[in-house]
C-alpha cells in the first residue's frame, strides 16, 4: 500500500509543523464545507446562510446559533433537523415555530414551551388549522412580527 500525496513526517517537529499549518489552513476558510455564506463563524457545510456562529449543514438560517441540519431558520439558537424556525431556543425535528422553546416533534406553534408532538398551538393551547392561523396573523401584527 503506498501513501498519499505526501507522507506523513515521522518525527516529532515534521509532524507538529504540519499539524499547526493544517489548522491554520482550516482556520483561515473558516466555514469548511460552505457555500454561498455570509459572515457566518465556525460554520461547517452550510449553504445560502447569513450570520450564524456554530451551525453544522444548515440552508438559508440568519442569525442562528449552534443549529445542525435545520433550514429556513431565523434568530434561532441550539435547534437540530428542524425547518422555518423564527427565535425559537433547542427545537427538535418541528417545523414553523415562532418564538418557541424546547419543543420537539411539533408543527405550527407559536409561543409554545416545552411541548412534544403537538400542532396549531399557541402559547400551549391547541386550536384547530383555521383558528391558529388567524389568531397568529393577528398576533403577529399585534407584536410587530408580521
Amino acid at each position: 500500500m503506498t501513501p498519499g500525496p505526501t507522507a506523513a513526517p515521522l518525527d516529532k517537529r515534521a509532524f507538529l509543523n504540519e499539524y499547526t499549518r493544517l489548522q491554520k489552513q482550516v482556520g483561515e476558510r473558516g466555514n469548511p464545507g460552505c457555500f454561498q455564506v455570509e459572515q457566518c463563524e465556525n460554520c461547517s457545510h452550510c449553504q445560502f446562510s447569513k450570520s450564524c456562529k456554530n451551525c453544522h449543514r444548515c440552508s438559508y438560517a440568519v442569525q442562528s446559533t449552534g443549529c445542525s441540519h435545520c433550514t429556513h431558520i431565523e434568530r434561532s439558537v441550539d435547534c437540530h433537523q428542524s425547518s422555518h424556525l423564527v427565535d425559537s431556543l433547542r427545537c427538535i425535528e418541528s417545523h414553523y415555530l415562532t418564538l418557541c422553546q424546547d419543543c420537539a416533534e411539533c408543527n405550527y406553534c407559536f409561543g409554545c414551551v416545552g411541548l412534544v408532538r403537538q400542532e396549531f398551538c399557541i402559547l400551549n393551547v391547541p386550536y384547530d388549522r383555521k383558528t391558529y392561523f388567524a389568531k397568529v396573523k393577528a398576533l403577529k401584527a399585534e407584536l410587530g412580527l408580521a
